[in-house]
């Protein structure tokens, strides 16, 4: 080949190049499709009864307060109790739909729905970490996202367990803040 058809022949190459990366850079671009929550790999006390299936995923982030307070049935000796959770429910994509705060657990909407529960069973969620949790919703208050929802799992824990400090009698009425993140997942009746 001569110098001159090699010239052109790269000029045609590059030519192509150019065209097929034009053509793919106007392209859409794919929309990666995550599938929805499954329940594979859960205890099977906390998976939630055939016949369900998920309405919404949030992620929680937020804290629980607990008060050193006198143990019950045990004079001069004291342990954290549990005194409610705050936390923002927000979508997959970041964006904040609701909240949890308590007592009683309540799981509210931005549009006013809410609702609360009647915990069925807990189960180990590793060292640190509140337990997964399965809860069958009562009847919703108000008419929104929360209307139908039969149970919410607690999953995808990280922290929320009561505080290490020292709690005795001497430090009663402490309060302390511990903060955690968990995924609410929302099921009504399929």
């Amino acid at each position: 080949m001569s110098i001159k058809h090699l010239s052109l022949l790269a000029a045609v190459s590059a030519v192509s190049a150019a065209a097929l990366l034009s053509a793919c850079g106007s392209m859409a671009p794919m929309v990666s499709m995550k599938p929805m929550f499954t329940q594979d790999g859960l205890p099977d006390a906390v998976k939630v009864p055939a016949g369900n299936k998920v309405t919404l995923e949030t992620v929680g982030v937020g804290e629980i307060t607990y008060e050193c307070r006198d143990r019950a049935n045990a004079p001069g000796m004291a342990e954290w109790v549990f005194v409610g959770p705050h936390a923002v429910l927000s979508d997959r994509s970041g964006r904040q739909v609701g909240k949890y705060h308590g007592p009683p657990a309540t799981w509210e909407a931005l549009d006013g729905s809410r609702v609360t529960a009647t915990q069925l069973a807990v189960a180990p969620a590793g060292t640190g970490n509140l337990p997964l949790q399965l809860v069958k919703v009562n009847p919703a208050t108000g008419m929104g996202a929360m209307t139908g929802v039969t149970h919410i799992q607690r999953v995808a824990l990280k922290g929320g367990v009561a505080p290490a400090s020292e709690c005795s009698p001497a430090t009663r009425g402490k309060k302390e803040i511990v903060k955690y993140q968990a995924d609410y997942i929302f099921w009504k009746a399929a």
